[in-house]
C-alpha cells in the first residue's frame, strides 16, 4: 500500500495532537492483540493504526473512550483521614519527649535552666 501521510489522517482528526494520541492508543491495542480492520501488508503497528484512521475503518469515539480510560488513574487512600492527625495523648507524649531531650542537651552543655515565671516582678513607682 502507498505511504500513509498525516494529511490523509488530518481529514478525520483535525487536531494533530489528538491524532498522535489516538493513533498511539490504536497501535497499543493492535500490539495487545486487537483484531485489525485492514490488511497488515507487513507494516508495523503505528502505520497500521494510521492507515485504519485514514481509511475510516476504526471507530473514533470508541478509540477516544479507550484512550481516556487508559490515561485515567485511580488512587486509593490507604489511611483514613482521622489517622493522619495525632491524638491528644500522642501529642502530649511527643511534647514530653521533646522537653526531656531539650533538658538533657542543656545539662550536657553544663548550663542551668531558670524558670521565667519565678522571677520577681519589680514594682512600678
Amino acid at each position: 500500500m502507498a505511504r500513509v501521510t498525516v494529511e490523509d489522517c488530518v481529514m478525520r482528526i483535525p487536531n494533530r495532537f489528538d491524532l498522535v494520541m489516538m493513533a498511539g492508543q490504536r497501535a497499543r491495542e493492535v500490539a495487545a492483540g486487537a483484531p485489525l480492520s485492514i490488511d497488515r501488508d507487513n507494516d508495523k503497528n503505528p502505520v497500521v493504526a494510521l492507515r485504519e484512521i485514514a481509511d475510516a475503518t476504526v471507530s473514533l469515539p470508541g478509540l477516544q473512550e479507550s484512550l481516556i480510560r487508559g490515561l485515567q488513574r485511580h488512587v486509593e487512600n490507604d489511611e483514613p483521614e482521622e489517622d493522619k492527625e495525632m491524638s491528644v495523648s500522642e501529642q502530649v507524649w511527643t511534647e514530653a519527649i521533646a522537653s526531656r531531650s531539650a533538658e538533657s542537651e542543656v545539662a550536657d552543655a553544663g548550663l542551668e535552666v531558670e524558670e521565667v515565671g519565678d522571677a520577681p516582678v519589680p514594682e512600678e513607682e
